[in-house]
């Protein structure tokens, strides 16, 4: 059984100059957490200013990865560490401080009250983005739209990393084999949260552009996204038909 019952899970690559800062500022709004790195091998050292923050608080793990595997990747092998040692509740989000942990409190509190899925969201009213280009913000915003047309998902912001789960959701979404990636990974993750009936609330965040390091995101991440999302929208169009032929015998 775990030591505590908030874990949060952080995928790390080359997060050097943000990752002491993120430990400190959760361990201040947040002290009985506990927060797992999960580090692809960063070559910058990320892993071992981690460890030796996280000696100093306590309460820090680290799981090393040997190479870059994807985000979608390292939540999953974050989310099966926090499973096998019992966590009740897990938190995930973005080691490169984009994600404010001063929001974490109003998130958990939500997560407290019964929602199987708390989504930090920059689209519900209160929620906003500072510093992104319009061209950035556009993007984004037609991403959440064609999501939620194409999969029938009433979330404003299904693409948003910045999440509270219940340990009891991820153990029933672990046998659904999620393999997306991504903001793939992030949207999958919501509609079969979605599917099984979990209860998904939105919670307003702010969300600032990275300021240490640069982007990982590139034209390949949102390809598959698009794709991912029309996968899923195939096989809940494919599921209605065959429900309705069913149902018309």
């Amino acid at each position: 059984m775990a030591s505590g019952e908030i874990l949060v899970v952080v995928p790390t690559y080359e997060e050097r100059d943000n990752i002491e800062r993120l430990l400190r500022a959760i361990r201040g709004v947040v002290p009985t957490a506990e927060v797992l790195i999960v580090d692809d091998g960063s070559p910058d050292g990320t892993a071992e200013v981690a460890e030796a923050v996280g000696l100093e608080l306590g309460g820090v793990h680290l799981l090393r990865r040997a190479a870059k595997e994807g985000l979608g990747s390292a939540y999953r092998d974050g989310f099966a560490w926090a499973r096998h040692r019992g966590y009740g509740t897990v938190v995930q989000m973005d080691a490169d401080l984009s994600h404010d942990p001063v929001d974490l409190p109003a998130m958990l509190a939500a997560s407290a009250l019964g929602a199987d899925l708390v989504v930090g969201s920059r689209y519900r009213p209160g929620g906003h983005v500072v510093d992104w280009p319009w061209s950035r913000r556009v993007l984004s915003r037609l991403g959440n739209i064609y999501a939620s047309v194409l999969l029938g998902l009433h979330v404003s912001d299904s693409t948003s990393g910045y999440r509270v789960w219940r340990g009891t959701m991820l153990d029933q979404l672990a046998a659904q084999q999620v393999r997306a990636d991504g903001y793939g990974f992030q949207v999958e993750m919501a509609y079969r949260t979605f599917r099984s009936g979990g209860t998904i609330v939105e919670v307003p965040i702010r969300f600032a552009d990275r300021v240490q390091g640069t982007s990982k995101l590139d034209r390949s991440i949102i390809l598959e996204a698009a794709a991912v999302v029309a996968r899923l929208a195939w096989h809940r169009h494919d599921n209605v038909e065959r429900e309705g032929a069913l149902t018309s015998v």
